[in-house]
């Protein structure tokens, strides 16, 4: 395990040495103008593609330095990690370049699709051990492993090799637009190896550039832990953006971002999902939610960016298709375009007919329709979900429901019966 001091903070030569580490290994991602979202928010807004790794993300850029670096015997013993995605591709990918026997540690609900692609570029020199039902089981099993065999643990952020790795990525941004100043760059947080690398390196070479950090609503810990003015373990977390959901963030990384970031702002992740969704639909990008956090902060500093020059970390493309009718779900709802109500529909003939002739729009459509369970001899009740036009729409329909007596309760407000929805 790595029991490196938090006043550890990443120089320049050490990030140059690990560009030549990933020479050959990780590409040089294209930064491209993005004409929407430029034209949009009056602003020269940079992508940097990420999302265009061989593993489809930036981890391959700290696992492999990590790993390149291992003494003679530490490779004899062999390396473990625990991840349920990116970092675990990265580590599959470096073992194989590298020729070092790994173990990965995955928790067992992991999609197939994502085991299948770890196993893809780890192929021999990787095992895929399935266990327990979160990433705490699946991290806990791996620091068993590692301890009682003496193996080296690749963590995902809190190690300093890892974080110059990720470093380079910042390095490549700077060299790429040189010519010009950064005014912004906005990156997205989930444990800080890419936040803590990145603004580490601009507060060397470009100090007046803005490092902005980006976390998901549901999972806000360096927030609260900048807030906290100490490194805070949150009690509970939203997992939905996967790749950037955890309870506590790296020492070294809080230690690092608390003096480099300009501003840590938190996006909701319905926000996300319709970033998601814009991309693919208008311009063919596929991102994976983490990935799009940075794009997702843009609106909320729309007036600082206005005329300057802003660079966006794309930090990943792994998105599982099987959760495409979840992000639509969660763009809907955050956009107030979905909703769902308990209808007390009358025990007689033409009720349910009467409900959609009298009660919705023209345009409202019904996406969700359940009887649930009889309340008296007169009504029945049903569980609805109906998607609107317009945000403007829903206090008019209420209205009308209540009027004609259909009006049961509006759930989107209720979180604990509205999870068992969506």
């Amino acid at each position: 395990m790595d029991h490196t001091t938090a006043t550890y903070k990443p120089t320049l030569a050490a990030v140059e040495v690990a560009v030549e580490k990933l020479k050959g290994i990780a590409s040089v991602t294209p930064l491209v103008k993005n004409e929407r979202y430029s034209k949009h928010f009056g602003a020269n807004i940079y992508f940097k593609r990420e999302d265009l790794q061989i593993v489809r993300s930036y981890k391959i850029r700290g696992a492999y330095n990590k790993i390149a670096s291992l003494s003679p015997s530490q490779v004899e013993n062999e390396i473990v990690c625990a991840s349920a995605g990116n970092h675990a591709q990265g580590v599959a990918m470096s073992c194989k370049l590298l020729k070092i026997k790994g173990t990965i540690f995955m928790p067992s609900p992991t999609p197939k699709q994502k085991i299948d692609q770890v196993k893809m570029f780890g192929e021999d020199y990787i095992d895929v051990v399935l266990v327990g039902d979160t990433f705490d089981d699946a991290y806990d099993a791996a620091m068993e492993q590692c301890e009682r065999l003496n193996k080296t643990f690749i963590h995902p952020f809190n190690d300093e090799k890892v974080i110059e790795g990720q470093a380079t990525v910042g390095l490549e941004i700077f060299n790429q637009v040189k010519e010009e100043p950064i005014d912004y760059v906005f990156v997205p947080v989930g444990g800080g190896g890419l936040s803590a690398g990145l603004s580490s390196v601009f507060r060397i070479l470009s100090p007046e550039t803005k490092i902005i950090g980006v976390e998901p609503k549901g999972a806000p810990s360096m927030l609260t832990s900048i807030q906290n003015n100490r490194n805070t373990t949150l009690n509970s977390i939203e997992n939905f953006v996967d790749g950037a959901a955890v309870k506590r963030v790296g020492d070294l990384n809080f230690a690092i971002c608390k003096d480099t970031l300009e501003d840590i702002v938190v996006v909701d992740e319905g926000k996300i999902c319709q970033t998601i969704l814009d991309l693919y639909n208008k311009d063919a990008i596929v991102i994976e939610p983490a990935g799009a956090l940075s794009l997702s902060a843009l609106e909320q500093y729309q007036e600082q960016i206005r005329g300057k020059n802003v660079v966006c970390v794309i930090s990943g493309s792994n998105n599982d298709i099987t959760r495409t009718a979840e992000i639509k779900e969660r763009a809907l709802l955050y956009a107030k375009l979905k909703h769902y109500f308990i209808i007390k529909f009358p025990q007689r003939a033409g009720a349910l007919r009467e409900f959609v002739t009298t009660i919705l729009g023209p345009e409202d459509d019904i996406t969700h329709f359940e009887y649930t369970k009889k309340v008296n001899r007169e009504k029945d009740v049903a569980v609805v979900g109906l998607q609107l036009k317009s945000p403007d729409d829903l206090q008019p329909l209420i209205t009308k429901m209540k009027l004609h007596n259909f009006f049961g309760d509006y759930l989107n407000d209720k979180p604990d019966l509205f999870q068992f929805l969506i």
